[in-house]
């Protein structure tokens, strides 16, 4: 039996050149660590978080004006008249003008210091915020970029496939006109060709899809990310031992040390209900100079009167206030205090269990990623094989249509899942990473590395 033999699906180097023209449309492609920059001055989410850091380093400066002096000045001007016929002054007008400094330091005040201490942790409670707002825009802009990515390898091999799919498909009808092959192979690659097109729309839209949500995280128009390196090396995970991920994290992750921030201010909180037992010591002290001038009729000779003069005032002191007795609210206080700390301490060992499996489960993740793309490739590579040998066994008749198109699909599936498995083994990596507290900007640089010069 004569059988037309079906073209070898495209060489690996032909394959990459076809992903990566997807939509390129000649545009430069960009690294990840240009689109990571990009997003930390456009991404609206991480500059909220820049501008919640900056008014907490002004909200600190202004508990600690507690303890600072303080300086006023009042100036004050007034006139008045009297119209009094039974008295011995019968009228008078006086008009006075006078203008003083005073000032305050304070010398002992237990509460004013607990909340400059509080302060100061709020100060570190916004800088763990922060930084955990960075990681997560790391994360974010990763997401995207490997969604684009494994977006353009699903439509490279999507039209791959079909391409595939379209030459069974004029074999099969070459082979039933001449009579070597039945109607029901023509149908099956038909059906399959239109299965095909399908897929291919469909991978279409995702990829457009996925290209506008990175363009938006990024604040760039038409954005072409860089795909990775050929041979694709994904770096080992480091240390390899869960429990020491599991370490850093409760040491460094910005959610633990949240919740640890959280409970040295509710301590605070004790210590200022406590406080209101404690007296409270003052300096103060003023300086004023005023000039009184008055004129008015007596009821005896000398019948008028004018006078006038200046005056210097100035005082200093101590003030010292002490709390006997105040209903019972500073001990019903400290009772609250001591409850929202026990608080406390219960939200920082949920956070630290928290963390702790959430760092195991993306470890596990990231080692089951590692062990799936080395599968894949052992897949990808007997695919290879199998449709090379399902072709053979077509050409010389043992072997029908539908075997080659099933083996041609296999091996499609098994490069769009390996391309995926790797996307995700590195993002997984930055996860890993973010869920330990440990994600820099330097991990960006290091994953740069891995994509395409």
């Amino acid at each position: 039996m004569s059988v037309e033999r079906s073209r070898l699906p495209f060489a690996p180097a032909a394959l990459a050149l076809a992903l990566g023209l997807v939509f390129t449309g000649g545009a430069r492609a960009q690294s990840l660590q240009d689109l990571y920059e990009a997003a930390r001055g456009y991404d609206a989410t991480f500059q909220a978080a820049r501008a919640l850091l900056d008014s907490a380093q002004y909200r600190t400066e202004q508990a600690k004006a507690l303890n600072r002096p303080s300086v006023g000045l009042q100036v004050a001007a007034t006139r008045s008249s009297s119209d009094t016929p039974y008295s011995s002054t019968l009228n008078s007008d006086t008009n006075s003008v006078s203008a003083g400094i005073s000032g305050s330091q304070s010398l002992f005040n237990r509460a004013n210091s607990a909340t400059i201490d509080q302060a100061d942790k709020s100060l570190s409670v916004s800088r763990a915020e922060f930084e955990a707002a960075e990681q997560d825009l790391i994360v974010r802009v990763a997401q995207a970029y490997f969604d684009v990515l494994a977006a353009q390898d699903t439509l490279g091999t999507t039209r791959s496939n079909k391409t595939f799919i379209s030459e069974q498909l004029a074999s099969a009808k070459r082979n039933f006109e001449v009579g070597t092959a039945t109607i029901t192979d023509t149908r099956e690659a038909q059906a399959r060709f239109d299965l095909a097109t399908a897929q291919e729309i469909a991978a279409e839209n995702d990829l457009r899809t996925k290209s506008i949500a990175l363009d938006v995280l990024v604040g760039r128009s038409n954005v072409t990310p860089k795909g990775l390196a050929v041979p694709v090396v994904l770096p080992p995970v480091l240390p390899p031992s869960v429990d020491e991920w599991v370490l850093r994290a409760d040491a460094e992750h910005p959610t633990v040390r949240r919740a640890a921030l959280g409970l040295d201010v509710a301590r605070l909180e004790t210590e200022k209900a406590r406080a209101g037992n404690l007296p409270t010591v003052a300096l103060n002290g003023s300086i004023g100079k005023g000039r009184v001038s008055s004129s008015g009729d007596l009821a005896a000779p000398p019948f008028s009167f004018n006078s006038s003069g200046n005056s210097t005032n100035t005082s200093i002191g101590v003030t010292l206030n002490m709390p006997l007795f105040a209903g019972y609210a500073i001990q019903n206080r400290i009772k609250e205090t001591l409850a929202l700390e026990e608080k406390s301490r219960n939200d920082l060992d949920a956070a630290r269990r928290g963390v702790a499996q959430g760092t195991r489960q993306a470890f596990y993740g990231v080692q089951s990623g590692l062990a799936q793309v080395k599968a894949l490739e052992a897949a990808e590579s007997s695919s290879q094989l199998a449709l090379e040998a399902t072709q053979l066994g077509y050409k010389v008749g043992v072997r029908v249509n539908l075997d080659v198109l099933n083996a041609q699909t296999q091996l499609f599936s098994t490069k769009r899942d390996l391309a995926k498995a790797r996307y995700d083994v590195l993002l997984g990596s930055l996860r890993l990473r973010q869920a330990a507290g440990q994600l820099k900007p330097e991990d960006v640089a290091a994953l740069n590395q891995l994509l395409a010069r």
